[in-house]
């Protein structure tokens, strides 16, 4: 049976960390790759972190039905799974991790249904994420201030998920993550 493991949180909540850290744990998992029309980050390339493409381009992959579910994330800025990655992957005999927004997790959940386990990565406090956000560095103040308001709204949503895991000592979230997927996996 294919099998996703869809990790979600809001911005700063350190589904990336917790992502990386299964995928060097598990090598049966593939992390699936997702489109966006934001600009890379210093440290990202095209097709690991994310496919950057054009607005324009992402427009017209939508318009042919490329995405199994796609969000304007903020304005002008989507972020979509495409259909081709997630064939490409199971076609291998891989099980796929999703890093990925929230809405879009819960896209996923939905269409996936019991091929899906959903992790809500909490941090344990807005005020802990706040200050994660704002020591990564990685925003100007404008895209900061959004972030924190989306992370608000985005922790009303940890109830639909089929976990939620609180990241507070990395080391033991890191360790119940890896319980999780284990058991979803059924890895002995």
């Amino acid at each position: 049976m294919n099998k996703m493991i869809i990790i979600t949180a809001p911005s700063g909540a350190g589904k990336t960390t917790i992502v990386k850290h299964l995928l060097k744990v598990f090598p049966t998992l593939s992390f699936s790759v997702s489109a966006t029309t934001r600009a890379p980050r210093p440290h990202e390339s095209n097709g690991k972190e994310y496919y950057f493409i054009s607005t324009d381009e992402f427009q017209q992959k939508i318009r042919n039905h490329e995405f199994i579910e796609y969000e304007q994330v903020y304005e002008n800025q989507y972020y979509g799974t495409l259909h081709a990655e997630v064939q490409r992957l199971w076609s291998e005999g891989r099980s796929i991790i999703f890093d990925i927004d929230v809405k879009g997790a819960l896209n996923l959940k939905k269409i996936f249904m019991n091929e899906a386990f959903s992790i809500f990565l909490k941090p344990p406090s807005f005020e802990i994420l706040k200050e994660r956000l704002l020591n990564r560095k990685t925003e100007d103040k404008a895209s900061l201030n959004k972030r924190i308001k989306k992370a608000k709204l985005e922790l009303k949503y940890q109830d639909k998920f089929d976990y939620v895991l609180i990241n507070d000592k990395l080391e033991i979230s890191l360790a119940e993550a890896e319980n999780l997927v284990r058991t979803f996996l059924e890895i002995q």
